[in-house]
């Protein structure tokens, strides 16, 4: 029998990497799994019951998705959270995102082979900076915390990651036919990352004006008529790449405005990031300084790479060197998209009511600091490269090229990999700053909604219950009660602005005690101003503390056994 030829060696080195980084996605997960760190974070308890509500529901569907967080998310949880065990502990609104971890680290491994080999062969020196940058990408614990949870992170991270990969791909193209399968594949990724987190959308125009700088410059250099023939297929494929980066954003705009009636209902509504920092009167302390808000996202990053203040400084440092090599030299000068991040934070802290607090600087918290983690990629890839270029200039100085440059690429991963490990433990000794930061944002909460829980458990289990699931839908997720027992803000039709007087949650809440068995009321929210107007009893009231006041009233008389 024929023996098969062996493998490419590029092709066992990227099997050997998805093997080990799904033995940490799945080793992270179980641990902490079983320390009950995976629902720490009130917008992954959000996010996994968005996605439970549309087909878990008084009034299921697709409207069920909302309007402030982008759908993508949450579609793809669906399938894992049909499953009650899978929805109550979390579990399946964390597989998305530990699949997405997996597919960034090999995006991040690829991108790098890609952007630094040379006319298209992975020489020596490729190879080493791609383990390196896997190294550093794969074995943040922050990263690594994050995706054992159902936030976003991760999987905004991945997309973005692959829309580069194919981005620098098209970029070495000479072959228009190649080229515009790589753009395309990259537009798709780009949309799928505009479906998933809003940074998506300033890097969907960072990247239509690089592929348009590129096309243009495909064609200089000939004459007017060889111009035209030789342009066309880069004009079309520039033309389909900006419909479809652009598929996505319009799509979004076009359902806010059809269903909500204003197409930027997600930016300015009543759920909106504004709209919350308008209500709870949130300090922000770089408000409307552009250089103060570039800062504390880069302090946030670098909180993200290191508990040393000095080390964090150092990360930074390197990897502002490796970009200049990038510049100066064109190899890996397409990767400089990566601090594509930068600017949209600066911009949205600045200028778009998203603060980021650090605990070493006013106001001395924790919150946010995760958005830091978007520049890990820039980390990941340009401080190889600059550690790799002080090895270069210490071979140079020292003139003995000959004997020293066959250990110029084994000294460049032992220096990454020496860095890391010395952040990277000090971060889990500390625990990561991410998982503190949900700790620190959800304790009370969570001992709240435990307690409410635990009173929920005590009633009929064919109780209706009216209840405002906003902020404490994780009282009925501990316990695994269907939310289609409960009617909340989202049971009614949502395209009738600003309130639909015939919708079942408007009608329960002019009327709690002909609608629901118990009404569940947190002081200040809906259902308790109800509760109160209509001088319901309360059977319990609940304190915790730094929360507001909980109670469950008495709705619906209760029927003689």
């Amino acid at each position: 029998m024929p023996q098969s030829p062996p493998k490419p060696h590029s092709e066992i080195e990227t099997v050997r990497l998805i093997w080990l980084t799904i033995f940490v996605s799945v080793f992270s997960f179980l641990f902490y799994y079983r320390s009950g760190d995976v629902l720490l974070y009130g917008d992954a308890v959000a996010h996994i019951n968005i996605a439970r509500r549309v087909f878990d529901s008084r009034t299921p569907g697709l409207l069920q998705l909302g309007t402030v967080w982008l759908p993508l998310p949450h579609l793809l949880m669906i399938p894992f959270i049909v499953s009650k065990h899978m929805w109550q502990t979390g579990a399946g609104g964390s597989i998305p995102s530990m699949a997405a971890y997996v597919f960034g680290v090999l995006g991040i491994f690829r991108l790098v082979r890609t952007a630094l080999s040379r006319n298209g062969e992975i020489n020596g020196g490729a190879r080493i900076a791609a383990w390196a940058s896997a190294i550093v990408y794969g074995g943040n614990p922050n990263l690594i915390y994050i995706q054992s949870t159902a936030m976003g992170e991760s999987l905004y991270l991945a997309l973005f990651i692959w829309a580069l990969v194919y981005f620098a791909e098209f970029a070495r193209q000479a072959d228009a036919e190649k080229a515009s399968r790589s753009l395309t594949k990259c537009g798709l990724c780009l949309a799928a990352a505009c479906l998933t987190r809003y940074d998506g959308w300033f890097l969907a125009g960072v990247l239509v004006v690089g592929a348009a700088v590129l096309t243009l410059q495909r064609g200089q250099g000939t004459t007017s008529g060889a111009l035209q023939t030789r342009n066309l297929p880069w004009r079309m494929m520039l033309v389909k790449f900006l419909l479809v980066a652009a598929a996505a954003p319009v799509f979004w705009l076009a359902y806010n405005a059809v269903v909500y009636r204003n197409p930027l209902e997600f930016a300015s509504g009543p759920y909106s990031a504004k709209a919350i920092e308008e209500k709870t009167a949130t300090v922000n302390p770089a408000k409307g300084n552009l250089l103060a808000a570039g800062s504390y996202f880069l302090k946030a990053a670098q909180l993200n790479m290191s508990e040393s203040s000095w080390l964090g400084r150092l990360w930074l440092a390197l990897a502002l060197m490796g970009s200049l090599v990038a510049a100066f030299s064109g190899r890996g000068r397409v990767a400089l998209i990566l601090w594509a991040p930068s600017l949209f934070y600066a911009l949205s802290v600045a200028y778009g009511s998203v603060p980021i607090f650090v605990p070493q600087w006013w106001p001395f918290s924790q919150y946010n600091v995760r958005y830091g983690l978007q520049l890990l990629p820039v980390f990941a890839v340009f401080v190889p490269l600059g550690i790799s270029s002080i090895v270069q200039s210490v071979i140079e100085i020292l003139r003995n090229e000959a004997s020293w440059i066959r250990w110029a690429g084994a000294a460049t991963l032992l220096s990454v990999f020496g860095l890391s490990a010395a952040s990277y433990a000090a971060i889990w000794r500390a625990d990561p700053i991410c998982c503190r930061e949900a700790e620190i944002n959800m304790r009370g909460r969570v001992a709240l909604d435990r307690q409410v829980a635990g009173w929920i458990k005590s009633l009929p289990a064919d109780s209706t219950l009216l209840m405002y699931l906003g902020q404490h839908v994780g009282a009925l997720e501990q316990e695994g009660i269907p939310l289609k027992r409960a009617i909340y803000e989202g049971n009614h039709r949502v395209w009738k602005q600003p309130v639909d007087p015939e919708g079942l949650w408007e009608r329960a809440l002019a009327d709690p005690a002909q609608y629901a068995d118990y009404v569940i009321g947190f002081e200040g929210d809906p259902v308790w101003a109800a509760a109160r107007d209509r001088q319901l009893t309360a059977l319990v009231e609940i304190h915790t503390s730094g929360q507001p006041r909980a109670a469950i009233f008495q709705g619906r008389t209760p029927r003689p056994r």
